[in-house]
């Protein structure tokens, strides 16, 4: 009996009616085979067409725009993935790339610096050329910066870094060109350093080959570099903040920072030794020694270039395997978004910007009616201009001050100087990111550190050595001549050029120009030093005999200034440095806290342009202005051109370089001060307007419990 109802209640339900027998028997078998589909396909039409509406229903309806650009993926170079290198897919191995390449790159800087500035003092070049060789990295990332950085946030940022590491080795190597070809570099100008009545001088004629090869090429190379270090400065930032917590970002910001400003120390500290002007005082005799040291010389500033060329590099195939953003970054930013909110984030937070001029100007709007931004973007120009101001005064002062030679003062500068900013840069990274400070907090210990700074600054004043006597400068040749002119009666017959700076140290413990201009007809080596005798413009002091009986009257280089302040005066820049860079790393963290997520590359290229517009562009032109008002006597040579400034007023200098500093600080503390207020009043206003949310979806649950 089962059975049978079993056999019947199928057809029941399928036929859903009351057949007759006959037809019953006909249509039994096809309907027994069709059946099974009847049954299903109802049930699978359900299923596919309910799918995408609970996939739907799933989806919010884009509340958070930055998700949209989270593309998280592996490791590897478009299709061809490695799993093997899968592990290496982390912000770590990017932060080292990121690193290695930030300090290749200021390798090259600081050995630009110091190969400019040294050209520069040997060469006489037109108003142009030096604005040319001054400025054209800095207008050249200027014109870039906010073009890279909104389009350049658009697509894959690793990429972009890439083509920044292989910009960053075209442009060494192109600095590195001029050097590459051996050639004379010396000046044609034949005099010997003592006094000969019978000396002609022609310091007229130059060596014009390696000056217009090394003009064109540094101004290509600076050009070049210009514009990679916008992707590496500005997308490199954005990625590394996006796939790190928020209170860990401020960490590996500082050992960013730091490896750009070590990079510049090693860069400086490696074009030191290499500051040995091409000699313009040679005798025909030791032309041949002196060109295989040119050989030598140009060598050595090839391959400088050369090597940090080939290790920029060696980091494009690493830094293209990166994907678009780093496995994890979608959970850290659904993260940040709840920790932090952005000052005027109501009015942009559906707002979309698309790829056209009309969304990047109106993008570049609403950061500019951001106060608290702009504040942030101008004491990022005042605190470059710190540093601008301490590298250009500090070598100058340290050799007038302490007298050293240009040399160990230029290492001095780079073991001194810039391993403070360094350590300053990582130790306030450190520092922000382990106390995990508010907005408001990153704005109180840029204060206070700006105000511990300017008192180290201000101690700097007080170091200083008492100025040594200088024959023309601040001595008058015993009262036979005149302040201020090297030219006196016991030397007017010698025909002294100023262009020859060799200063001796006479046995009356005053210094000379050089020993031409101390009235020296003779020299010998005495114990491998060479020594002058017969000195018409030196009379008093003890006399002291060689081993043939004649007696010394001067001796090479200045003379003792028994001085010894210089550790204390290092102590000193030392700790000014450390707490001055402890406010780089708090007011980038401080733009992206108060910039939506989908701004900060924007907000990075604008902060960049206004600080090459208001610090690196008119800062050295003006500080070199301001410095050479503190120079005391200056080489014109006998075509009427002025050459480089050999001695200056070092208490003057000490007042400008402090001055400086303190103004650029207390201005960064006044600005400070300001977006601390308009952050305030902001962020009060945007709790009013967002508290009484809440309260609507309160209050109907009191009513339903009473």
């Amino acid at each position: 009996m089962k059975e049978a109802v079993e056999n019947v209640e199928p057809e029941e339900t399928v036929s859903g009616r009351r057949t007759s027998k006959d037809e019953e028997v006909e249509t039994l078998g096809n309907r027994k085979k069709i059946s099974s589909y009847l049954t299903m396909l109802p049930m699978a039409f359900t299923k596919f067409h309910r799918a995408p509406r609970k996939k739907k229903a799933k989806s919010p309806p884009k509340k958070s725009p930055d998700s949209d650009h989270v593309k998280e993926g592996s490791c590897g170079i478009g299709c061809i993935v490695v799993p093997c290198c899968e592990r290496f897919n982390s912000f770590r191995c990017f932060l080292f790339f990121f690193c290695m390449l930030i300090f290749t790159q200021s390798i090259i800087f600081g050995l630009v610096d110091v190969s400019a500035n040294n050209f520069q003092e040997n060469h006489t070049l037109r108003i142009m050329q030096k604005l040319a060789l001054k400025l054209s990295y800095d207008v050249s990332s200027c014109v870039v910066a906010i073009f890279v950085a909104y389009y350049g946030a658009r697509g894959n940022r690793p990429r972009w870094v890439a083509l920044s590491s292989f910009l960053i080795g075209v442009g060494s190597f192109l600095l590195a060109y001029p050097y590459l070809s051996v050639e004379d570099l010396h000046l044609v100008e034949e005099v010997s350093g003592i006094c000969n009545p019978m000396k002609i001088l022609d310091a007229c004629t130059r060596s014009e080959s390696f000056q217009s090869k090394y003009v064109y090429f540094s101004i290509s190379g600076k050009i070049v570099l210009g514009i990679a270090g916008m992707p590496l400065y500005i997308l490199g930032i954005t990625f590394l903040d996006d796939s790190v917590p928020l209170h860990s970002s401020g960490f590996y910001l500082g050992f960013g920072d730091a490896s750009s400003t070590l990079g510049y120390g090693v860069g400086y500290i490696m074009g030191a030794p290499l500051l040995r002007a091409p000699k313009n005082h040679n005798q025909n005799t030791n032309r041949t020694m002196n060109n295989d040291s040119d050989r030598k010389w140009q060598f050595i500033w090839w391959i400088d270039f050369f090597a940090a060329g080939l290790l920029a590099w060696s980091a494009v195939i690493p830094l293209l395997c990166f994907p678009h953003d780093i496995p994890g970054t979608a959970k850290i930013k659904a993260i940040k978004r709840k920790q932090q909110t952005h000052l005027f984030g109501d009015k942009i937070k559906n707002k979309k910007f698309g790829p056209g001029i009309k969304d990047l100007f109106a993008a570049i709007g609403i950061l500019l009616k951001n106060p608290v931004f702009l504040c942030k973007a101008v004491s990022k120009a005042s605190e470059f201009l710190v540093l601008i101001g301490a590298s250009e005064f500090i070598p100058i002062y340290l050799e007038n001050q302490f007298i050293i030679t240009p040399r160990m003062a230029a290492t001095l500068t780079g073991v001194i100087l810039i391993p403070g900013c360094a350590l300053g840069q990582l130790l306030g990274g450190i520092i922000v990111s382990k106390l995990q400070m508010s907005c408001k907090a990153l704005m109180r210990f840029i204060i206070i550190t700006s105000l511990l700074s300017i008192i180290f600054f201000v101690l700097i004043i007080f170091v200083h050595c008492h100025p040594v006597q200088f024959a023309g400068i601040n001595e008058d040749y015993d009262g036979t001549g005149q302040l201020g002119n090297l030219t006196a009666p016991c030397n007017e017959n010698c025909r002294c050029s100023s262009s020859l700076y060799s200063s001796v140290c006479g046995r009356d413990d005053i210094e000379y120009f050089s020993p031409c201009f101390a009235g020296c007809t003779d020299s010998k080596m005495f114990k491998n030093t060479k020594t002058y005798y017969n000195c018409s413009c030196i009379k008093a002091g003890l006399t002291t005999p060689d081993v043939e009986g004649d007696f010394i009257d001067a001796r090479p280089g200045k003379c003792d200034t028994k001085c010894h302040t210089l550790p204390v005066f290092f102590a000193l820049v030392f700790s000014a440095s450390v707490f001055a860079s402890f406010s780089d790393v708090p007011l980038t963290l401080i733009i992206f806290r108060v910039v939506p997520g989908k701004l900060h590359s924007l907000a990075l290229g604008i902060s960049y342009v206004i600080l090459r517009l208001l610090g690196t562009i008119p800062g050295p032109v003006i500080f070199k202005m301001v410095g050479e008002t503190s120079c005391t006597f200056r080489d014109i040579n006998h075509c009427g051109r002025k050459g480089r400034c050999w001695v200056y007023n070092r208490t003057k200098m000490a007042y400008l370089l402090v001055g400086i500093c303190f103004l650029c600080k207390v201005f960064t503390i006044c600005l400070t001060t300001i977006g601390f207020y308009f952050f305030k009043y902001f962020k009060k206003e945007n709790t009013d307007v967002v508290q009484p949310i809440p309260v609507k979806y309160i209050n109907p649950k009191k009513t339903g419990k009473e």
